[in-house]
């Protein structure tokens, strides 16, 4: 490979959507990761792409919206480069309702979502069905948006991968940066500039709903994926000694979701997951100019929403890099504030 335009650091979906988007823009990419493609929190098992309620809307929700839009087209062009699937579906999302006021609140939130969501996707209260799928609701109501969608985070990221390297790019585990420099190393990079790691795990059950919608209750995402496995998950760990074991944590989440979606009742648990989840003080990605490395870059901190993120921020910053064009939230870069926050 000639020298490269481009070098991005860390091979998670983040550092990958931006070398995809510079390859396909004709740059010459390399990829370094000691650990290998989806090594860290990319090779989880959930991949909820659900999008912030339609509300006090803000750059962060807008960019969310606009990256969620792009994704179909984003999965299916990887899968045609590579004749790999993603596991990509835009099946959308159920959400039972508690009580009278959270029915009142998401009716108000529909009227936003008719305007802020450009009727590109809506957000609709139901009432309840006898449909097998259907979750139990204390209102008999539930909502759904056709916004939200999933993809199977691991699969999806090495297609990624391969589409890199169909385009011209390579992938490996050491080397020489050269060109421009992303750093995109997940949580361990995240630390070096002010933010930190938050523990994940998620199981994988045996059960077939494949193309039904994804549920999310009780802080619960399941997530029925197109292979015939449902995703569970996720905790929240901040402090935490082992990267990478579960533990009786994640049986308190497998519990907690059968008992909110019976549905789930007698599948078999064929898997089990833990890793550590990039997490910026502002909860939003860090995407630009690097705060401590004079003249490089970065794209990482896509903390529970990295996926539904990663197709306009790969995009943008593509832009920056080849382009000079900067069209980045200002909520997205890391400024001295952030390196501050501990």
């Amino acid at each position: 490979m000639a020298i490269a335009d481009i070098t991005v650091m860390g091979a998670g979906v983040f550092g990958l959507s931006v070398a995809y988007a510079c390859a396909r823009r004709g740059a010459k990419v390399q990829v370094i990761d000691p650990a290998g493609v989806a090594a860290g929190a990319s090779g989880g098992l959930v991949g909820a792409l659900a999008p912030h309620v339609p509300e006090q809307w803000n750059d962060k929700k807008a960019f969310q919206f606009d990256s969620l839009i792009m994704a179909e087209t984003f999965w299916a062009d990887v899968a045609g480069l590579t004749g790999v699937e993603t596991g990509y579906a835009r099946s959308g999302r159920l959400q039972p309702l508690a009580d009278e006021n959270a029915v009142a609140l998401a009716r108000a939130r529909a009227i936003s979502a008719a305007n802020l969501w450009q009727g590109l996707a809506t957000w609709q209260v139901e009432p309840v069905t006898d449909a097998p799928w259907m979750p139990p609701s204390p209102s008999g109501y539930v909502v759904r948006d056709t916004l939200s969608a999933l993809v199977h985070p691991r699969r999806a990221t090495h297609a990624l991968a391969d589409a890199v390297t169909a385009l011209g790019g390579s992938i490996q585990p050491q080397g020489a940066a050269q060109g421009k420099v992303v750093w995109a190393t997940g949580w361990t990079g995240m630390q070096d500039i002010g933010g930190n790691g938050v523990k994940g795990q998620a199981a994988l059950l045996r059960l077939d709903a494949a193309g039904s919608p994804q549920l999310f209750a009780d802080a619960l995402h399941i997530i029925p994926h197109l292979d015939g496995t449902v995703a569970i998950g996720s905790t929240s760990e901040r402090d935490f000694t082992d990267p990478s074991s579960t533990d009786v944590g994640l049986d308190d989440v497998i519990a907690r979701a059968i008992a909110a979606f019976p549905v789930l009742q007698g599948a078999e648990v064929i898997a089990r997951w833990a890793g550590v989840r990039p997490r910026a003080p502002s909860r939003a990605p860090v995407l630009g100019h690097h705060p401590t490395r004079a003249g490089e870059y970065i794209a990482n901190g896509g903390f529970k929403i990295g996926f539904g993120m990663a197709p306009k921020g790969g995009q943008v910053m593509a832009d920056l890099l080849l382009d000079g064009i900067d069209t980045i939230p200002d909520g997205f870069r890391a400024t001295p504030p952030i390196l501050r926050a501990r």
